[in-house]
C-alpha cells in the first residue's frame, strides 16, 4: 500500500494540519511520554486526567472544539492492521509523540452498510503534529512506523464520545452501526469486534502495511 503524507493534497478530503498550538501541542506530547503506557497491543483510554488537566490542553480544547465541552484521551500500542472503521458526528483531532499512520476511507464510500477495504488510503503523520481527521472520514487504531517505539496518540473528542454504548433503537439508517456512544463502527469478519458483535461491514481483505514499512 502507498503510504502517503498528511501534507499532500490527498489529505485534504480526510482532514487538516492544524498549526499555531506549538507550545500546547508540546505539552500534550511530553504528557504522553510521561503518563501513558506502550501497550504491546493497542490501548484506548477516552479521557485521561494526565492529559485533561492540563492547562494547555484546555486552552487547545476550548478553541478546536470552539466552546463545546471535550475529552482528551489516547490510543497507545502497536498495530500495522486496519480491522475496522469508525466515524463521529464530530471531527477527531489527534498528536503523536513519535511518526504514525492512519487508515483511512470516506462516509459515502459506504454502500449499503458495506464499505470496501480497497477504498482505504494510508496517510504518515510526522511526531507532533497535530491534524484534525473530519466526521466523515473513517478511521480507527493508529498504525506504528516502527516497531521498536509504537505509538502514542492524542485522541481530541467530543466529552462522552466512545463511551457507553447508549439505549436506543435499530430502525434505519445506520443504527445497527452504532456500537458506542457517538461511534458508528464497521468491523471485518476476522476481528473480534465481530465476534462480539459488531457490525461486519468491511468487506475484501483486512489490511495489513507491515510489509509496507
Amino acid at each position: 500500500m502507498k503510504i502517503e503524507s498528511v501534507f499532500d493534497a490527498g489529505f485534504a478530503p480526510y482532514g487538516r494540519v492544524v498549526t499555531g498550538y506549538d507550545a500546547e501541542c508540546a505539552a500534550i506530547v511530553a504528557a504522553l511520554n510521561e503518563s501513558t503506557p506502550l501497550p504491546e497491543g493497542t490501548g484506548y483510554v477516552p479521557m485521561e486526567s494526565a492529559l485533561q488537566q492540563l492547562p494547555e490542553a484546555a486552552v487547545l480544547g476550548a478553541s478546536i472544539f470552539g466552546g463545546m465541552p471535550f475529552q482528551m484521551g489516547w490510543c497507545n500500542g502497536h498495530n500495522t492492521k486496519l480491522n475496522c472503521l469508525e466515524y463521529h458526528r464530530d471531527s477527531e483531532f489527534n498528536l503523536g509523540t513519535e511518526d504514525f499512520i492512519l487508515l483511512l476511507a470516506k462516509q459515502d464510500q459506504i454502500v449499503d452498510g458495506k464499505l470496501d477495504t480497497s477504498c482505504v488510503r494510508a496517510f504518515r503523520c510526522p511526531a507532533n503534529v497535530l491534524i484534525e481527521v473530519y466526521a466523515t472520514t473513517l478511521h480507527y487504531a493508529p498504525c506504528h512506523t516502527d516497531p521498536a517505539k509504537g505509538f502514542r496518540v492524542l485522541i481530541g473528542l467530543p466529552a462522552g464520545t466512545n463511551t457507553d454504548k447508549p439505549d436506543v433503537p435499530v430502525r434505519g439508517s445506520d443504527d445497527a452501526m452504532l456500537w458506542a456512544c457517538n461511534k458508528w463502527l464497521l468491523a471485518h469478519a476476522e476481528t473480534g469486534e465481530a465476534a462480539q458483535g459488531a457490525h461486519v461491514g468491511l468487506v475484501g481483505e483486512n489490511i495489513d502495511i507491515s510489509c509496507d514499512l
